[in-house]
């Protein structure tokens, strides 16, 4: 029997709420998380970007957020980076505002003056990137004394990212009674320590089903030239349906789509020095189609959440193959299949064979210009036919 929202026991305007996004159904950690995080449990939940653990940790807490008084918060999320701050703040704003609770996206980069501003009126639910947050409380613009929930979300990452001595500072500093989430995609090494320490007889949820492998999806690998290279991004777009593109750089990203643009492919890109107003439209765009390809850097694509991205396209080679299973994963999303296709200049080659070598892929890179009829249909291709 399919559960729904209410069924969890979340109240009635966060369920009305949600059903007014066209929500109606949780998400596996959700349905599995939020009856015990409601009824005030620790929770230790095992789960990658996209499972939905913003709303298995967020609405909970809503369900039962006090109202905060200034520089008081009552609910603390820690993330690891600015975008999955704005991110998180985002996806719970609704239903914050639907119980009459405030939110703040606290991060380094954005104007300090204005997060104190909000600040001092008082927020009841801060998420935050770790320095800004000890910064904040170092100048005693924001106290951690009435925290009543912590979350702590995509540990994993704020371990590999070295913010883990910033986490332990500040779950140190929160000494009232609370309830402490924890979400991480693994829960091994650093992670478990921070379990041990900070949790209290937690629930354990896991969720296996969101992991990305190499078996999920087709990959290609392709030699292409320097000034070729985005004519070749432009010709694939033009045969799939939504096309994700990755590059290492803001700058690299916002030459990429003006230069696919130029070849008469719909196009945009999406990276953290975007306002959020044009984020927000950019992934509009793309989620309903009107964007044939999505230019992103890696931490802008931890919050792109579209179905039916049926080609992600490595413009230059992913950095280690967790990277490359991490971006290749926003397509062969729930089920569907998909294909990634990494594009190598002849410099690159041997940085792509170990690559390969690490994911357990044996194919050959294979040269292609923009005018290869190949590319009209990349996943029907066998590449190893030309080995």
């Amino acid at each position: 029997m399919t559960v729904d929202f209410a069924g969890l026991g979340l109240s009635d305007p966060i369920v009305e709420a949600l059903a007014a996004q066209g929500i109606t159904e949780p998400f596996e950690i959700q349905a599995m998380s939020i009856p015990d995080a409601i009824a005030g449990r620790d929770i230790c939940g095992k789960a990658k970007t996209g499972s939905g653990k913003t709303f298995a940790f967020g609405l909970p807490v809503l369900h039962q957020l006090e109202k905060a008084e200034k520089r008081r918060p009552r609910a603390l999320a820690l993330v690891p980076t600015r975008e999955l701050a704005v991110q998180v703040h985002d996806e719970l704003a609704v239903a914050a505002s639907a119980v009459d609770r405030t939110m703040a996206a606290i991060y380094g980069g954005a104007d300090i003056e204005k997060q104190i501003n909000k600040l001092s009126k008082g927020v009841d639910f801060v998420v935050a990137t770790p320095g800004r947050l000890i910064d904040l409380i170092e100048r005693k613009e924001v106290a951690l004394d009435d925290v009543a929930h912590v979350i702590v979300d995509e540990a994993d990452r704020m371990a590999d990212m070295g913010f883990m001595p910033q986490v332990e500072w500040v779950l140190r500093h929160i000494t009232g009674e609370h309830q402490t989430l924890l979400f991480s995609a693994t829960l091994d090494g650093v992670v478990d320590r921070l379990v041990s320490r900070y949790q209290h007889d937690p629930a354990r949820f896991e969720v296996e089903s969101s992991t990305t492998t190499v078996d999920s999806m087709q990959h290609r690998f392709l030699l292409v030239h320097e000034m070729d290279r985005a004519k070749v991004v432009a010709e694939i777009a033009r045969n799939s349906n939504r096309t994700l593109v990755f590059s290492r750089t803001k700058h690299g990203a916002d030459r990429l789509a003006q230069s696919v643009e130029d070849e008469g492919v719909a196009s945009a890109a999406i990276h953290g020095d975007l306002r959020q107003k044009s984020r927000e439209r950019a992934l509009k765009q793309f989620g309903d189609g009107e964007l044939e390809v999505l230019v992103a850097t890696d931490v802008a694509a931890r919050g792109i959440h579209v179905d039916d991205v049926d080609v992600v396209v490595h413009y230059q080679p992913a950095s280690d193959h967790k990277s490359y299973l991490h971006r290749s994963g926003r397509t062969a999303r729930a089920g569907a299949s998909g294909v990634a296709i990494t594009l190598s200049l002849w410099n690159e080659e041997l940085e792509v064979k170990r690559l390969q070598k690490r994911l357990g892929l044996e194919q050959p890179i294979v040269e292609m210009f923009s005018n290869d009829e190949r590319l009209a249909d990349l996943g029907g291709w066998d590449p190893l036919s030309e080995d």
